[in-house]
C-alpha cells in the first residue's frame, strides 16, 4: 500500500524554472503596491507637527532607509527560493514558527478587508461627488465600533463591495506571476503613475496660489521628532516585510530583487507621502478623498488610484495563501486565496473597520521586531533553505522577537522623542546577529 506525501510549497525553494521576476518586474510590482490612499493619509500627518522641509527631509530619508529593508527582505527571499513563512521556520524553528504565521494571516485578513472597506467607501465618495447619493449622515462615536449591516448602507456600497471581493476572487485565481508581468507593469502601473502625476500638477498649482515661498518655508507647530517622524514614514515599508518574500522567491537573482524591490518602493513611498503632504497645506480636510476630488480630473485620477488599491487587496491575499498553505499544504495556494477573499469580502460588509484600524496597527506592531531578528539571523548567511526543519523552536530568537515587542511597546512610555519602530529593529538585529552561530 502506497501512500503520496503532500508537497508544502511554501516551505521548499522555487524552482529555477518558475523564476521568471527581473528587477524590472520587481520595481514595477513594488511601485504598484507601495502606491495607495492610506499612504496619503498617513502623510498628511506629518503637518502641521512638521515644517515643510523637514517633512520632506523625513519622507525621503524613510522611504529610502524603510524600502531598504524591504528590499533586503526580499533578496533573504530571492537568493533561498523560501517563503516568508519559510524564513520564520528557518529563524524560529518549524514549531515555534506556526504562532507568527497565524498571527500574520490574521492581519493580512483585517488589512484586506480594510483594503475593500476603503474602495468602497472611495466609490460612495465619488457618486456623491457627482450629485447620484444624498451627502453622509453625522455619525455618532459609539458607530465606530458598531458591528453594521449590508442593509443599512446605501446600496450602491454593497454593491461596490462585492463586486470588488469578485474582481479579488478572479485574480487569486489567475497565476501570479502573469499577473504582475502583464496586468501590473503593462497596464496598471502607467495609469497609476499619470494619475498621481496628475494630482501632484493640480495640488502645485494650489500652492503656487496660495503662496509657494510662504509653504515651502512654513514652520512646524511641534509636537513630532525628527525621529517620530522617520517611525512614521517607514511604518508602510515595514508593513510590507511579511509579504515580501512570498514575491521575490520568484525573481532570477537576489541583486536584481534588491534594487528592483528598493528603488520601486521608495519613489512609491516618498511619493504618496509627499503628495499627502502637499493636500493637507494646500485644502486641509479631514477627509483626504474628498480633498482629492476638489482637484480638478481628481475624480477620473481617484477613480484610477481605487483601482489600484485591487493590486494591494490581492497582494495581502496571495500572501495569506501562502501562509496558508505553509500550515495546511493539503489546501493548494489558490484554494487558500479564494476562501480568504470570500470571507474578506464578507467580513467588510459588517465590520467597522475604521474602528478596527487601531488594532491592525497594534498587531502589525509585532512585525517589526520578528523581522529585525530574521535580518539579523538571515542576512548574508548561506544555506537558509537547509535550516527548515532544522530545529523545533530556537529559543534564542523567540526571546529576542519577545524582548523586541516589549521594547516596542515600552519605548512611546518611557522616551516618545526616540519613535519604537527604527530602536526595536536595531536592538533585534543586533542581538540575532551577535547570537548567530
Amino acid at each position: 500500500m502506497s501512500t503520496s506525501v503532500v508537497r508544502n510549497s511554501a516551505l521548499v525553494p522555487v524552482p529555477s524554472a518558475d523564476r521568471p521576476f527581473g528587477w524590472r518586474d520587481h520595481a514595477s510590482l513594488w511601485l504598484s503596491l507601495g502606491v495607495g490612499l492610506l499612504v496619503m493619509q498617513v502623510g498628511s500627518f506629518l503637518v502641521p507637527a512638521m515644517g515643510t522641509q523637514a517633512a520632506l527631509l523625513a519622507i525621503v530619508g524613510g522611504s529610502v532607509l524603510g524600502a531598504g529593508l524591504l528590499a533586503w527582505t526580499a533578496k533573504i527571499g530571492c537568493d533561498s527560493g523560501l517563503s516568508s513563512a519559510g524564513l520564520m521556520h528557518a529563524t524560529y524553528g518549524s514549531a515555534f514558527a506556526r504562532l507568527p504565521i497565524v498571527l500574520n494571516i490574521v492581519q493580512l485578513v483585517g488589512w484586506t478587508t480594510f483594503e475593500l472597506v476603503v474602495m468602497r467607501d472611495g466609490v460612495v465618495a465619488i457618486l456623491r461627488q457627482a450629485g447620484l447619493l444624498p451627502p453622509a449622515a453625522p455619525a455618532a462615536p459609539e458607530a465606530a465600533l458598531a458591528l453594521t449591516s449590508p442593509w443599512s448602507m446605501p446600496w450602491p456600497a454593497t454593491v461596490a463591495t462585492l463586486a470588488f471581493g469578485a474582481v479579488l476572487v478572479l485574480l487569486v485565481n489567475g497565476q501570479m506571476t502573469t499577473l504582475v508581468r502583464r496586468f501590473m507593469s503593462r497596464f496598471g502601473l502607467p495609469l497609476v503613475v499619470l494619475s498621481l502625476a496628475w494630482l501632484t500638477w493640480q495640488f502645485l498649482g494650489r500652492a503656487q496660489a496660495q503662496g509657494w515661498e510662504a509653504i515651502w518655508n512654513r514652520p512646524g507647530t511641534g509636537g513630532m521628532s525628527t525621529l517620530g517622524a522617520l517611525d512614521l514614514v517607514i511604518a508602510m515599508p515595514i508593513s510590507w516585510l511579511p509579504l515580501v518574500a512570498d514575491f521575490s522567491r520568484h525573481g532570477r537573482d537576489g541583486r536584481g530583487a534588491l534594487a528592483g524591490t528598493w528603488l520601486g518602493y521608495a519613489i512609491a513611498n516618498a511619493w504618496c507621502y509627499a503628495l499627502g503632504v502637499l493636500v493637507a497645506l494646500t485644502t486641509p480636510s479631514a477627509d483626504l478623498v474628498a480633498a482629492l476630488l476638489l482637484a480638478q480630473g481628481g475624480l477620473v485620477a481617484l477613480g484610477l488610484i481605487l483601482i489600484d488599491e485591487l493590486d494591494n487587496a490581492y497582494g495581502d491575499v496571495y500572501s495569506g495563501a501562502v501562509a496558508g498553505h505553509s500550515l495546511a499544504p493539503g489546501g493548494s495556494v489558490r484554494r487558500w486565496g479564494v476562501v480568504m477573499a470570500i470571507a474578506c469580502t464578507a467580513l467588510a460588509l459588517v465590520l467597522p473597520m475604521h474602528g478596527l484600524e487601531p488594532f491592525l496597527l497594534m498587531l502589525s506592531s509585532v512585525f517589526v521586531p520578528l523581522y529585525g531578528t530574521i535580518l539579523g539571523r538571515l542576512g548574508g548567511a548561506r544555506d537558509v533553505a537547509a535550516r527548515v526543519g532544522a530545529m523545533a523552536v530556537d529559543w534564542t530568537t523567540v526571546g529576542i522577537w519577545v524582548a523586541g515587542v516589549a521594547c516596542f511597546h515600552l519605548l512611546p512610555k518611557l522616551a516618545p522623542v526616540l519613535g519604537a519602530a527604527l530602536p526595536t529593529l536595531a536592538l533585534t538585529f543586533v542581538l540575532a546577529r551577535l547570537t548567530r552561530r
